[in-house]
């Protein structure tokens, strides 16, 4: 990076006067250059006796005359500069300045004739309006305005949501300049800092705001009407489109919001700004640099150095092309803000700097000093022909932290230490495959030893897979709104099955839960195509996927490690995504699985996924989780317990049936199920008989239920089954009751005649002995 002077302010009028101001300045001033880079406007906050003013600057090439405004308190403060398009003359601008009170002073540079007034205009519709914020979206003013409550009013709580945040168009035209009407944005809100990008504008909490409130940002798409609401912490929370005035009341905004909200700690903001990229740059107090972007999602960049920042240590940010630039304290930082790696570090000399635009150059820096304007230019590598030296980077950079960790020395492994050192010699072999397998089409390849050879031949399918990865990602980046879908489909497949193929630790689960949360249905598609799920001629469910991807899906992380931030299983996301998508198909999924645990592991062992909660219990619990419970949520509930075909599971879906009294399908799951095991033959037969005893509606099923008795129950014992559960009458009994509802022994004559009939187990012990040709067995000859 090399230092340049380009001015020394004495090519602007009254350039001796800019260097006094800027030397003298007792408060952070706001400088701002014009769109053509000719004039600069500084704004001074002095202290008394001295009063505030703004100063414009022009250069000498377009004299005329000049422009300043100062102001004393009480009278009304400068609120804002902003330069907004003439659609008059190509390329031509002018100068909207904003008042406190919400006039609004439109001024017009003529060359060799300097500023002119155009027009006042009054931005507020109310007298007692008071502007504490404005930008310029496009060819409208934004601004937010305090309204003063009507009469003496002392609940502090409705004092605070006094202010309104308004849009207006400001037309300038060869009759003149005009306002359009007034577009109410939000009214009844807390105090707001309006900033704008091309096609947004972020509404910031002010520093005083309430607690409750200052724990979100607002986002306001004007062409689609909407306001979106973002919380760093969390990103995304909702949209709402704006369809009337009614619906712009703040209160009514968040009412379906206010407990998530209230979860959320309050923002730690110390600067915001706007990025030529359209989003919302963030320094916090602890000096940690991130960026909102206009669809709610939020991404670190760098954490600056120096501890916590003070309420008043101004932080400078400013974006050239994808460098992000940011001054702290007299110390420079350069950033990509793509990776978040700091590209240079600079100590400055000068006491008070402000950075300008750079007309037309995104590689230059353009910063304004007490002694002139300064510029830094980036120089280009010099062996450009390596590609992608940012990645070569990172792998060291990765390398180091792997290595670090693992290693039992207190000294600090550094990037020059592991390209010098002959130790380490993995992240030096990835680096030259990288170097030499990327961008082959643009250049011959290089030369590899043959050992680094071998082992390309190894990765080269990981290699293919990353560059059209990366190439997809791209896409998605550069393609329209219509094709973004799609993109969003392969990319999500493609995330999916890497991480499938990857270790499940914690870090792959937790982004494969934001995964499935941000896109649902494109993470469906891609698990139906991992596990290859599919039906067969037969109507079956059927897959096909690899052991190894089986594995992935029933791994189960330890306990601590589930239910952070939400975070479920993989096998949980799955079951979520069927229930959602293709609820008929989940009870075979479970099943399936369950193939594979049987065959994998054996019944009950404690290293496979059953060792700890059965699946179907599992599967169970997603259903659990569902807001709305139907009636084909019941159906479902059903099949996942009889797939799982374990004891305790068919007696739950039995009773279930009988409480939901299908009778008929009662019978059908005690006749499939009963051929399982004795054990289980006996607890449905005992489970039905005693549902016999208590009401009449099993009768019309008698001829099906009598033959699944086990033998070895006896009479004795079905009669006392039968008299635990006849029902307990009110009134004394008598020997023929006209309800028709009372078990009378005619029924239960056919049972009874049939375990008559059918040989004891004690008989069947002692059969051999019984058969004996004599009995009992002669006397055993006597000894004389």
């Amino acid at each position: 990076m090399k230092l340049r002077q380009i001015s020394d302010l004495s090519d602007f009028s009254r350039g001796h006067w800019l260097r006094e101001l800027l030397y003298r300045g007792e408060e952070p001033s706001h400088v701002q250059s014009s769109p053509d880079g000719q004039h600069l406007l500084l704004l001074q906050k002095s202290r008394p006796p001295t009063p505030p003013r703004m100063v414009a600057f022009q250069r000498h090439s377009i004299s005329g005359a000049d422009l300043e405004r100062s102001w004393q308190p009480p009278q009304p403060a400068l609120v804002g500069l902003l330069f907004l398009q003439s659609p008059v003359v190509l390329g031509s601008w002018v100068l909207a300045v904003v008042w406190e009170h919400g006039r609004t002073e439109v001024w017009h540079f003529v060359v060799a004739v300097g500023w002119q007034l155009l027009q006042t205009l009054e931005l507020c519709q109310g007298a007692r309006a008071r502007v504490v914020s404005v930008c310029s979206q496009g060819a409208s003013l934004v601004w937010c305005e305090e309204r003063p409550p009507l009469g003496a009013q002392s609940d502090t709580s409705k004092c605070a949501f006094r202010f309104c945040v308004c849009a207006r168009a400001l037309e300038v035209g060869e009759q003149g300049v005009q306002l359009g009407t007034v577009r109410i944005v939000l009214h009844n809100s807390p105090e707001y800092q309006v900033l704008a990008s091309p096609q947004h504008v972020f509404l910031v909490p002010a520093a005083g705001s309430f607690a409750t409130t200052s724990k979100f940002l607002l986002i306001w798409h004007p062409e689609k009407a909407k306001l979106t609401i973002t919380a760093p912490s969390a990103g995304f929370i909702r949209s709402k489109v704006l369809r009337s005035s009614s619906e712009s009341d703040f209160r009514k905004l968040l009412l379906g919001s206010v407990g998530l909200l209230s979860g959320f700690a309050p923002l730690d903001i110390h600067t915001s700004t706007m990025s030529n990229s359209g989003g919302l740059l963030l320094v916090s107090t602890k000096g940690s640099v991130s960026v909102v972007e206009p669809d709610g999602t939020q991404r670190h960049i760098f954490d600056l150095e120096g501890g916590l920042l003070a309420h008043r240590s101004p932080v400078q940010l400013k974006t050239f092309g994808s460098i992000l630039a940011c001054m702290l304290a007299g110390v420079l930082y350069l950033i990509d803000q793509n990776s978040g790696r700091l590209i240079e570090k600079e100590v400055l000399s000068m006491k008070e700097v402000h950075f300008l635009e750079s007309q037309g150059e995104e590689d230059s820096i353009q910063l304004l000093t007490q002694s002139g304007i300064y510029s830094f230019s980036f120089s280009k590598p010099e062996d450009s022909s390596k590609p992608e030296p940012c990645l070569v980077e990172m792998v060291f950079e990765e390398a180091c932290r792997y290595y670090q960790r693992r290693s039992l020395s207190s000294s600090k492994l550094t990037v020059e230490k592991l390209k010098k050192g002959g130790t380490f010699q993995a992240p030096v072999v990835l680096t030259a495959i990288l170097q030499h397998s990327l961008h082959q089409k643009q250049k011959p390849p290089r030369g590899l030893q043959d050992n680094y050879a071998k082992l390309l031949s190894t990765m080269s399918l990981e290699l293919q897979s990353y560059m059209s990865l990366e190439l997809l990602k791209t896409c998605v980046v550069c393609a329209p709104e219509s094709e973004v879908e799609r993109y969003c489909n392969e990319l999500v497949e493609q995330e999916v099955s890497r991480i499938l193929q990857s270790d499940m630790d914690k870090d792959n689960l937790a982004y494969l839960n934001s995964v499935f949360a941000s896109f649902p249905k494109a993470a469906w598609k891609a698990t139906r195509s991992c596990l290859q799920l599919q039906q067969n001629g037969d109507g079956l469910l059927v897959a096909r996927a690899t052991p190894e991807v089986w594995k992935k899906v029933l791994c189960q992380p330890q306990l601590e490690e589930v239910g952070q931030n939400g975070m479920v299983p993989l096998f949980e996301l799955i079951c979520a995504s069927f229930l959602r998508f293709k609820p008929k198909w989940l009870p075979s999924f479970v099943e399936l699985t369950q193939q594979y645990v049987s065959n994998s592991w054996s019944y009950g062992s404690k290293e496979g996924p059953e060792g700890r909660v059965p699946l179907y219990k599992r599967a169970l619990g997603v259903l659990a989780r569902k807001n709305k419970h139907g009636e084909a949520d019941d159906e479902l509930e059903l099949e996942l317990l009889l797939c799982s075909k374990r004891p305790k599971a068919v007696l739950q879906a039995l009773h279930l049936l009988i409480h939901l009294k299908r009778w008929q399908q009662v019978v059908e799951v005690a006749e499939k199920f009963s051929k399982l095991s004795p054990l289980l033959n006996k607890e449905i037969f005992t489970t039905l008989l005693a549902e016999f005893a208590q009401h009449r509606e099993l009768d019309p099923y008698l001829d099906r239920l009598w033959p699944l008795c086990p033998a070895e129950l006896t009479a004795s014992d079905i009669l006392t089954v039968v008299l635990q559960h006849l029902p307990h009458s009110q009134e004394d009994p008598v020997p023929f009751s006209s309800e028709g509802n009372q078990l009378t022994v005619g029924l239960l004559k056919p049972l009874l005649q049939r375990v008559l009939q059918h040989p004891s187990v004690q008989e069947e012990m002692y059969s051999d002995a019984l058969q004996s040709p004599t009995f009992p067995p002669p006397a055993p000859p006597r000894e004389h």
